[in-house]
């Protein structure tokens, strides 16, 4: 029988944790051009590009300041998402991810077609500590991820739906099955869920073969 994890990566949504009753209004910038807000809008609701993110409620959180909780292994929390690919700082520790060989990414088996130039990612940084935990606890990684090895992780865009006037007023009218940029002409009437990173200098590697690299880089 499988036994219960000790360790739950910051990013995961714990039960309680919902998303916030939604208030949301469209502000009009021009003929056809809007902008999304919300009528009771604060400064931590957009990203550093401007964009606004789902609301969603955080509970409690212990002496180091980590969420506490049954774990949704399922779901991420989207803000504290943001704040890790943000400061590309660990999914599991929040300290910064970065490896004396590069930025470490995961991703499920078989997700991504490494035969592109570049990769999205909305899968939040691993550390070195952390590289074979996240592996094994993330029900999405299956214990066999994809390890991307990346050089540099610019930021793309977000994931998330397009808002605009409907039959119930403002409602959503656009569910893109792919990352959206930020660049993108409908970019102010998004409410994102997950910031995306660009992997275009990056390595496929072995899950145990960068675990031996990584033991043996001073």
């Amino acid at each position: 029988m499988r036994t219960k994890p000790t360790l739950v990566p910051y990013v995961v949504q714990r039960e309680g944790e919902e998303a916030a009753p939604n208030n949301l209004l469209l502000t009009t910038l021009g003929p056809g051009k809007y902008r999304l807000r919300y009528a009771d809008e604060a400064p931590a609701d957009r990203d550093l590009r401007g964009v606004l993110w789902a609301r969603c409620s955080s509970g409690p959180v212990d002496d180091d300041m980590m969420p506490t909780g049954k774990p949704q292994w399922r779901m991420m929390h989207p803000l504290r998402q943001r704040a890790t690919m943000q400061a590309m700082r660990c999914q599991v520790c929040v300290k910064p991810a970065r490896t004396p060989i590069g930025y470490v990414f995961l991703s499920g088996p078989d997700t991504m077609d490494t035969s592109q130039t570049q990769i999205l990612t909305a899968q939040p940084l691993v550390c070195a500590r952390h590289v074979r935990a996240s592996a094994e606890l993330c029900p999405h990684l299956d214990g066999r991820p994809m390890v991307f090895l990346a050089q540099s992780a610019p930021l793309y865009g977000v994931s998330g739906v397009g808002y605009g006037y409907g039959s119930q007023g403002v409602q959503v009218v656009n569910r893109p099955d792919s990352p959206i940029p930020y660049n993108h002409p409908l970019i102010s009437t998004v409410l994102a869920s997950q910031l995306v990173r660009r992997l275009s200098s990056f390595r496929l590697v072995d899950l145990d073969e960068l675990v031996q690299e990584l033991e043996r880089t001073p």
